[in-house]
C-alpha cells in the first residue's frame, strides 16, 4: 500500500477538557465521578493557552477528549470550538469521541447526528476513535459494562463519516479475549469503512492499536492471581496483530504504530510489519498515562530518529494525512549509511 519508504508523523497535543465521567470503565484510571475532591473541567482560556504552546512548535492539530461530564451543556462544547477556531484557526480540532456525543446526546435531549452536526458548525474537524476497545459484545460488557454497544460506537462514527468528519478507528486488546474476537472487531471496522467508502467517499483515516494497560487500574486489581496469562498483551503479540490489521484491513489506508504504550523500539519493529504512520508528538497525555506508562511525549526529533533507523524517510502530516512541509532535523537513511567525508589539508 506504500511502497515509497515514507512513514509520516504528527506533530499534536492532546488535551483532556476534564477528567469528570460516569462511564466507569474498568481499565481506565483517569477518570473521577462527579463530585469526586480531584475533578476538574479547564477554561476555555486554559485550553488556548495549551494550543498557543503547540503553535510555538509548529504543530497543527490537537485531539481533544475527556470524560462523559453531566455538567456540562451544549452550549459549553459549541462555544469552546468557537472560541478555539476564532483564536486558532489553522489547527484542526478533532475533540470528543463516540461516548462523549452519546452522553452529550443524552443530557441535551438530542440525537447523536444532531450533535455532531451542531459541533461541526461550531468548527470541529474530525472526530477521535477512542472508546472502541474491544467492538464484541460479551467483551465489552466485562469491562465495561456502562458504556453503549458496539453498534453505538460504530453509529456515531458512520454518522461523523457522512457529514465528513475525520475519523479514525482504535483497537484495544488483552482483556482475555481470544484471537476470533480480535478478528471480529477488525470485521466490523471494515464493513463500517465498505459502508461509508460507497454511500459518503469518506471513512476512517488509519487504525491504531495497543495492549490495555493494567498497573493502576481496577480491571488489572480485579484479575490480579486469576488468569493472569491471558490478561494483558506482550510486544510479540502486539506486532502480529499488527501485521493481521495491515492484511485484513484492505480498505483502511493507515496503518498506525503505537509507541505510547509499547515505546519506540518496538514501534519501530511495526513499521516493518505494515505500520506506515508513527503516531505523533502528544506533547501531553493523560489517560494512559494514568495507568502506569511513564514517558508519553516524544519529540519531533525523536519520532524522525525512530523513523530513520527503521529505514524509512519522515514525513510530516496533518490530521487527514495530508503530507507538510517537512524539515528534516535527522540525517535520512541514505546519509546514515554514506562514507565519512574525505579528509584533505
Amino acid at each position: 500500500m506504500h511502497p515509497s519508504g515514507q512513514v509520516t508523523y504528527l506533530v499534536d497535543r492532546n488535551i483532556n477538557y476534564t477528567n469528570v465521567c460516569t462511564i466507569n470503565c474498568q481499565f481506565c484510571s483517569f477518570y473521577r465521578p462527579p463530585g469526586h475532591d480531584e475533578t476538574y473541567t479547564q477554561t476555555y482560556e486554559q485550553i488556548s493557552e495549551r494550543i498557543v504552546e503547540l503553535e510555538a512548535i509548529g504543530g497543527s492539530r490537537i485531539l481533544m477528549q475527556g470524560g462523559v461530564n453531566p455538567e456540562l451543556p451544549m452550549s459549553w462544547y459549541t462555544d469552546l470550538l468557537r472560541h478555539l477556531r476564532t483564536h486558532h484557526p489553522s489547527i484542526d480540532l478533532d475533540c470528543f469521541s463516540p461516548i462523549e456525543i452519546e452522553g452529550l446526546a443524552e443530557v441535551c435531549g438530542m440525537s447523536t447526528l444532531d450533535v455532531l452536526t451542531a459541533l461541526k458548525e461550531a468548527g470541529m474537524h474530525g472526530l477521535p476513535g477512542g472508546g472502541a476497545e474491544m467492538l464484541v459484545d460479551d467483551v465489552r460488557k466485562d469491562v465495561s459494562p456502562k458504556k453503549g454497544a458496539p453498534a453505538n460506537w460504530l453509529r456515531v462514527m458512520g454518522e461523523a463519516q457522512s457529514l465528513g468528519l475525520t475519523t479514525s478507528a482504535t483497537n484495544v486488546i488483552g482483556f482475555g479475549e481470544d484471537n476470533s474476537a480480535r478478528i471480529e472487531h477488525m470485521r466490523r471496522i471494515r464493513a463500517l469503512q465498505d459502508d461509508s467508502l460507497e454511500h459518503h467517499s469518506t471513512g476512517f483515516t488509519s487504525f491504531i492499536a495497543w495492549p490495555v494497560q493494567l498497573e493502576v487500574n481496577s480491571f488489572g486489581r480485579r484479575n490480579r492471581g486469576q488468569n493472569k496469562h491471558v490478561l494483558g498483551a506482550g510486544s510479540t503479540e502486539y506486532l502480529r496483530h499488527v501485521a493481521i490489521s495491515r492484511l485484513f484491513l484492505d480498505n483502511v489506508e493507515h496503518i498506525q504504530a503505537s509507541w505510547p504504550t509499547m515505546g519506540l523500539a518496538i514501534a519501530q519493529m511495526a513499521l516493518l510489519g505494515g505500520a506506515d504512520d508513527a503516531g505523533s508528538t502528544m506533547m501531553e497525555e493523560n489517560v494512559v498515562s494514568a495507568s502506569g506508562t511513564s514517558k508519553l511525549d516524544a519529540s519531533e526529533i525523536e519520532l524522525q530518529s525512530a523513523i530513520v533507523r527503521a529505514g524509512f524517510t519522515p514525513v510530516r502530516r496533518n490530521s487527514d494525512y495530508d503530507h507538510l512541509e517537512t524539515e528534516q532535523v535527522v540525517p535520512n537513511r541514505v546519509d546514515l549509511a554514506a562514507p565519512p567525508p574525505a579528509i584533505t589539508s
